[in-house]
């Protein structure tokens, strides 16, 4: 299997030029450029997997693929979305294909339900605040835990990581329009998910159908 080649990096005039680095500078770099990636690479291998240790494996393996790789990565590009291509496609490699894990099928329609909206009319503060201040960091992370994969990793990546849709179509090899479509409809199954802590917390009416 070919190692993951950076994103965002077509030829053009004003692209930086790939270079081949030698054994000690290519560790300097790494070391300086990419070590300080580590925490925040665990924490997305943590949501890809949803185990402790099948993500410190996860992390090990993208480090070393991505070190024999590092000449690839052309400086000046954006770096952490090369890193996160790298952890990506490895997740596929070592845990999809190697767990064979049945193809997780999106629900096909969603209803056009929005947790924001709602906590919008029943409280007159900003909904987004309410979510935030209410909800347990665990609660959030559960409800983001439950989505399909392709959901879970599109949200993960827009509202946790910040990437642009084009940055995230090139971290998971798929077109704008589907990134689009992913983010969409994971973001209504998450507030879905969130409706019942909602409920249960008064935010919202029982009343009200999710």
């Amino acid at each position: 299997m070919s190692e993951p080649t950076a994103p965002d990096q077509a030829a053009t005039e004003d692209a930086p030029v790939r270079r081949e680095l030698g054994d000690e500078e290519r560790r300097v770099r790494f070391e300086s450029e990419v070590l300080p990636y580590l925490d925040r690479l665990y924490s997305a291998a943590l949501r890809y997997t949803r185990d402790g240790t099948d993500a410190e494996d996860l992390v090990q393996e993208t480090v070393a693929k991505a070190y024999r790789s590092f000449h690839q990565y052309r400086e000046g590009t954006n770096l952490k979305a090369w890193l996160y291509r790298v952890l990506h496609t490895t997740y596929i490699s070592m845990y999809r294909k190697a767990q064979r894990r049945p193809q997780e099928s999106p629900q096909e329609e969603i209803d056009d339900f929005s947790l924001f909206d709602e906590l919008s009319r029943t409280t007159g503060s900003s909904p987004e605040r309410e979510v935030l201040e209410r909800f347990t960091a665990q609660e959030v992370r559960d409800a983001l835990a439950a989505l399909p994969d392709s959901f879970r990793e599109a949200v993960y990546l827009a509202d946790v990581e910040g990437f642009s849709y084009k940055e995230i179509a090139q971290i998971m090899d798929t077109p704008v329009g589907t990134v689009m479509s992913r983010l969409h409809r994971g973001r209504k199954s998450l507030h879905q998910a969130l409706h019942t802590y909602a409920t249960s917390r008064g935010l919202i009416d029982a009343s009200v159908e999710g």
